[in-house]
């Protein structure tokens, strides 16, 4: 694992990572991502949005904030991908 997986006594956080997807062929790394992380998903839903042809993902985690950053820099480089993040005060 990486070493922005492990704790190091990070204090953790409540989020959401909010994922727009346009270019379907990303969503296999997008899922090897969130498998990385998966110690840290509390739960994740997906919806296809056809009418527009896109899908869109929130998923929830409770992990240190440099482990959050990190998942959410990989997802938002790939292309035809948005992801943002909304961070708890806890």
């Amino acid at each position: 694992m990486q070493d922005y997986i492990q704790n190091n006594g990070a204090e953790n956080r409540i989020c959401v990572l909010s994922v727009i997807v346009e270019q379907r062929d990303a969503a296999e790394r997008i899922n090897a991502y969130l498998s990385e992380f998966a110690n840290y998903i509390v739960g994740r839903m997906g919806i296809p949005y056809r009418e527009k042809n896109v899908s869109v993902l929130s998923v929830v985690l409770d992990a240190p904030v440099s482990a959050v950053n990190a998942l959410t820099g990989k997802i938002g480089k790939l292309n035809g991908v948005c992801a943002k993040t909304l961070f708890s005060q806890y």
